[in-house]
């Protein structure tokens, strides 16, 4: 008798009259907000402006929807154009199946397009939301955990995931695979704030570095997966890619610290000109307060401030002496008698 392992929901969708809402799609669309807001923080911190990762990101998430559901329907075929299979399937993304390969591939595709638009370098973009995307694929792995896929080898470990019976699955408790590669982006999202921080990476390398952390962590847990999937030298092609993209990622990371060690110093230039004017601006402000409280100054009574046209004291009147004064030159009249 198992007496822990963690249950799976009963179903994946609940019904608010006849809106369906999916538990995948929640994760989805959380994990894109996540990454958004994260990587608007770190685009502040770096000098860039608010709103920028945002509008960004209006061209990287459909994009990268589109190429996630491209990878997974290319490299798992079968699934919908087998003999028996409905092809209209392949358009069911709330059903799951995207590829993070062919997501992030797209979506740096969009990103382009974006930064492009803006005038902004795409390795100093990537750089911000690295994390971010590692924490959005954090919260995505549970949409999986909802549609009962994507789960490893049968296992009797007190952590073991419960699947229920169904189409193409088999009751039983098995190693919970979403959960592993969830905590594993955690902490590459942890790693790369780190070592972001410790080393200021730049020109796209903390980007690298969490591409390649991921697809360290992707190759063991792939190798656990049991789903079907198509095998290439005796491993799941899944393997192959996380090898290939980690060897990949490693090499940016090297090749860029050579030929661009440091740090971007700028990453948005119109967020250098925002601040310009604000100063400008400021020195403006100051420059007027200044002169009007020398005007107030001059007109308050008692302020000792001489009027117009008041000639100071011991001033020579046309003539020559002092006017009114005791000087040497000045003779006494004579006194009159009364």
């Amino acid at each position: 008798m198992d007496l822990a392992y963690i249950p799976s929901p009963s179903t994946g969708v609940l019904h608010l009259g006849p809106v369906p809402l999916r538990g995948y799609a929640f994760c989805i669309i959380i994990g894109v907000f996540v990454a958004v807001w994260y990587g608007n923080k770190r685009w502040l911190a770096r000098g860039g402006k608010a709103g920028t990762v945002a509008d960004i990101a209006v061209w990287a998430v459909p994009f990268g929807l589109i190429g996630g559901r491209l990878y997974h329907v290319i490299t798992d075929y079968q699934l919908y154009f087998s003999e028996g299979e409905d092809w209209v399937d392949a358009f069911k993304i709330w059903e799951g199946g995207l590829g993070i390969w062919g997501a992030i591939a797209f979506g740096a595709v969009g990103a382009w397009i974006g930064c492009r638009r803006r005038g902004i370098p795409l390795p100093a973009y990537a750089d911000a939301i690295a994390p971010g995307i590692a924490l959005a694929q954090a919260i995505g792995r549970w949409g999986n955990w909802f549609n009962q896929e994507l789960y490893g080898r049968p296992t009797d470990l007190p952590w073991a995931l419960e699947i229920s019976e169904g189409p193409n699955r088999e009751a039983g408790l098995y190693h919970p695979t979403f959960l592993y590669e969830s905590l594993w982006c955690v902490g590459v999202a942890l790693l790369v704030v780190w070592a972001d921080r410790r080393f200021r990476l730049g020109h796209g390398r903390a980007f690298a570095l969490y591409v390649a952390a991921y697809c360290a962590g992707r190759g063991w847990i792939e190798y656990m997966r049991v789903d079907e999937a198509h095998h290439v030298l005796g491993l799941r092609l899944n393997v192959w890619t996380a090898i290939v993209v980690f060897l990949l990622a490693v090499t940016y990371i090297v090749v860029s610290a050579r030929k661009r060690p440091g740090r971007e110093e700028v990453v948005e230039p119109a967020a250098l000109a925002d601040v310009a004017k604000a100063d400008a601006a400021k020195a403006d402000a100051a420059k007027n307060g200044a002169a009007d409280a020398a005007r107030a100054a001059g007109d308050t009574p008692g302020s000792g401030a001489k009027p117009a046209g008041a000639k100071p004291a011991g001033a020579k009147p046309a003539g020559g002496k002092p006017a009114g004064g005791s000087g040497a030159d000045v003779k006494p009249g004579p006194v009159e008698k009364r």
